[in-house]
Order: C-alpha cells, then sequence, then structure tokens
C-alpha cells in the first residue's frame, strides 16, 4: 500500500478520510520529486540516469517515474504514431525504447498536452516497468515498481495469545507471535513454527512477490485452499518474519486472546505478479546483489 494505492488516502478505496468540509474530487494525482538518483537499464546498455525524477502518484496504480528527457541517452527513444488519452492528463505519445541488443516497442510514453496544473511532467518521460530490463536506486535494484515513500512496514513482538484451528484441529497455539503493521492494511499474525502443528501444512505450487518482503510461500491446510504463507527467505528488512507462518482470518478460526479475527477491511492484498515474469531465483538473487558498472 502507498499514497494511492490499495486503501492509500488517494485512492478509490481508502479506509479513512480528509477532515474538510467539502467532499473532494473523485481523483486526485499527486506529484512530488523522488530525491533518489534512479537508473534504467535495457539490452545491457543504461538508458536514463537522473537526479531530477519526478513521482506520480495515480488512483488505482503504483507510482511511476517520469526522467527529464535531457537524462535519457540520445537516440534511444523513437516516436510513435500510438497516441492515447490520459482521463486527467491529457494526449500521450509512445516511444519504441532501442539499445544495440533490443527494442521495447511502446515502451516509453509522455504527455503531451497537459493541462496547466500538471507542468511538473513538461519534458518528462516514463519508462513501462515490465517492459525495461531493470530499474535501480544507485547501483540496487528495485523490483515490482518505484519504490513508494509512502509505504512502511513496522514489525512488533507481543505476548498475545494466538489460536489456529481448523474445525476442531488445533493448528498453532503460541503466546509469542509476531504482528506486521503494513500502511492501509490490517494487522498480521505471524507465528513461529515450533507453536505450529506441521503436519496440518501441506506446501502448495506458486509464489506471490510483494515489492517489499520478498516472495511469499502458500499452504494448504485440510480443505482450506492456500490458506497460510511465509516469506521463508524474507527481505533483510523484514527479517523478522523470516520463516515464520500467517493464517488466513476468512479460511480458519483465529482467535487473539480468544477473540475471532474476521476479515477486515484492508486484510485482502491485491496479487502483484512477479516483476517481468522474472523466476524466483531471480527476484531473491537480485535483491540481494548490487550492479557493477562495466
Amino acid at each position: 500500500m502507498g499514497l494511492s494505492w490499495q486503501q492509500g488516502p488517494l485512492s478509490s478505496g481508502t479506509v479513512g478520510r480528509f477532515l474538510v468540509p467539502d467532499p473532494l474530487p473523485h481523483r486526485l494525482l499527486f506529484a512530488e520529486p523522488l530525491r533518489r538518483r534512479m537508473r534504467v537499464r535495457l539490452g545491457g546498455e543504461w538508458i536514463a540516469d537522473s537526479e531530477d525524477v519526478v513521482l506520480l502518484h495515480e488512483p488505482g496504480r503504483y507510482p511511476v517515474a517520469y526522467f527529464p528527457v535531457g537524462d535519457i541517452e540520445p537516440e534511444v527513444l523513437e516516436r510513435l504514431e500510438t497516441v492515447t488519452d490520459h482521463r486527467d492528463l491529457g494526449p500521450t505519445s509512445w516511444f519504441a525504447v532501442h539499445t544495440a541488443a533490443k527494442t521495447a516497442q511502446r515502451g516509453a510514453w509522455q504527455h503531451t498536452g497537459l493541462p496547466e496544473h500538471a507542468r511538473e511532467f513538461e519534458g518528462r518521460v516514463a519508462f513501462a516497468w515490465r517492459a525495461m530490463d531493470a530499474f535501480y536506486e544507485e547501483d540496487e535494484r528495485i523490483l515490482g515498481h518505484a519504490a513508494d515513500a509512502y509505504h512502511r512496514i513496522d514489525i512488533r513482538r507481543t505476548s498475545r495469545h494466538l489460536v489456529v484451528c481448523l474445525g476442531d484441529r488445533p493448528v498453532a497455539d503460541t503466546s509469542e507471535p509476531v504482528v506486521l503493521y503494513e500502511s492501509g492494511f490490517a494487522p498480521r499474525w505471524y507465528v513461529p513454527r515450533a507453536d505450529i502443528d506441521e503436519t496440518a501444512l501441506t506446501p502448495v505450487d506458486g509464489q506471490t512477490f510483494c515489492p517489499y518482503k520478498g516472495l511469499a510461500s502458500y499452504y494448504d491446510i485440510g480443505d482450506a485452499k492456500r490458506a497460510a504463507w511465509s516469506y521463508r527467505d524474507a527481505w533483510s528488512e523484514v527479517g523478522r518474519v523470516r520463516d515464520l507462518v500467517s493464517f488466513e482470518p476468512d479460511k480458519l478460526t483465529v482467535l487473539l486472546d480468544g477473540t475471532v479475527l474476521e476479515l477486515e477491511p484492508g486484510q485482502q492484498v491485491t496479487p502483484h505478479g512477479i516483476d517481468r515474469g522474472l523466476t524466483t531465483d531471480e527476484v531473491a538473487t537480485d535483491h540481494a546483489d548490487p550492479v557493477v558498472d562495466t
């Protein structure tokens, strides 16, 4: 979740509200300087390198990075005849993006008829995230989408009593759960494996990718499909939940201090596919290893 995605304050499904006397417009866009160096790679070449990137936060979308044309390698962009209309920002021209080794058709775009109130994007181009080989902040690869400064994760240790059951069958019982608070989402409760009946967990194929936590693996529990998940090799930023297990309160009975948890607003997550079809090994490796300039 970020400023405009999932249940953020500028999304259509926000769980909060602005305390103003008159209703806000149905759609609010927000532009801000990224204030980080961002680079783009295609076909083994750096094609853009800028410390003057502007992020666009648009309701229902991940943040999008816009680069000054002057920070893009010359002759990389070939303007196409394709022109579309952005509902808020007007006519949008599309480009093929070329390097010696690779071409990404419709790999970039530019808003060419901007309204006066959106002049921050004058002379700027955005690259289609999945059409490029990779995006970097400094020498570290960014996976999934441009980093959202409004997305935050806090993890807390607690001594509350958490019990998980499938019908009459106990699955987990702990007084040492860990709770993960993530911007805009209801809390998620994670259980150490020592407090779980692991014979109840049946691993299933298919992982999902979180740009902030890594790859999630899933488990069936009896007839409850994909009722639990674990970040077996969670990224270092959220290492406190590494290899712990969390359970879906709408598929199992989850009791916290004797109170049954229910599916809350923000509990369901909109899935995010693995970036551009990367393999799971690539996701794990590329987050850990910086690129070396050649």
